[in-house]
């Protein structure tokens, strides 16, 4: 059995992300406690989840310059993945996380995220021997590029950019906790195979044409100083992963939920996913 062929197309920030007592109200100081440096945002978490597999993965994303750049550039060259990523003269983007002592994070983000296009000279034809794509990106070009594959995974995020160009995914996934991502089948011109809706600790459902399915997230015990940065970041990756495998919607939400809530063991996601098998 070949290996699957996956790829993220998105954004890559240099995130910077430590632990706070609270979130300083107007005119108070915080100190960042234990600070650690990682690529992030929604395609580098994802992507580092589905380097966690023995899938043959391509990144598709843009590197800015500076050294937030270099650091981001050399970091995801350290994965052993296949990095196409377009240079941009503007500051690589800077995230920083504060996390509280409940577990959930505020997100300062510095400078616009940087997005591939599809007139930039990346492989993308590569694309139409991929197994699925995770679409995390803003132009609609590299959307009907990522269209190629033989699944598309769609951040519920860009549901502009699949608006504007008509294209179908197959499976669209966000968090119903926030407002920019909460969707369902009828909020799409050209409806998705399926929508899925993560709903935190009580798991999330599946809208598809049949109807609407739930399914559970496992037991995540709160652990001390662990955090919510990148859960569903994690959880689209997998998700992404057991699709292409072939399972079903439900049942590949399911084994994504396990991923999604292990990155809550601790305070930074890339230590603390799981590896993904094929089942």
């Amino acid at each position: 059995m070949r290996p699957l062929r996956l790829a993220v197309i998105g954004h890559v920030e240099h995130v910077t992300l430590g632990l706070v007592p609270t979130v300083p109200a107007p005119g108070e100081i915080a100190h960042l406690e234990a600070p650690r440096t990682f690529p992030g945002g929604g395609g580098g978490i994802a992507f580092a989840q589905l380097v966690r597999s023995p899938a043959e993965v391509h990144l598709f994303t843009a590197i800015g310059a500076g050294e937030a750049g270099e650091e981001v550039r050399a970091a995801l060259a350290r994965t052993g993945a296949h990095v196409h990523a377009a240079r941009r003269s503007d500051p690589h983007t800077r995230d920083l996380v504060l996390v509280t002592p409940d577990g959930e994070r505020t997100i300062v983000v510095v400078g616009e995220p940087l997005h591939p296009h599809r007139d930039d000279m990346l492989p993308w034809d590569v694309l139409a021997s991929c197994d699925a794509a995770y679409f995390t990106a803003q132009d609609p070009g590299a959307l009907r590029a990522a269209r190629a594959a033989h699944l598309l995974v769609v951040t519920a995020r860009r549901r502009e950019a699949l608006a504007r160009t008509g294209a179908r995914a197959d499976v669209v996934v966000g968090s119903a906790g926030d407002a920019r991502e909460r969707s369902g089948l009828a909020d799409y011109p050209v409806r998705p195979s399926a929508v899925v809706m993560t709903e935190g600790a009580e798991g999330g459902h599946v809208e598809t044409a049949a109807g609407t399915l739930r399914f559970a997230a496992p037991r995540a015990p709160r652990t001390p100083g662990g955090g919510s940065y990148g859960a569903g970041d994690s959880f689209a990756g997998a998700l992404t992963f057991f699709l292409a495998a072939g399972l079903p919607v439900a049942e590949a939400c399911g084994r994504a939920a396990h991923h999604g809530a292990a990155v809550l063991r601790g305070v930074d996601p890339t230590a603390n996913q799981l590896a993904l098998e094929r089942p």
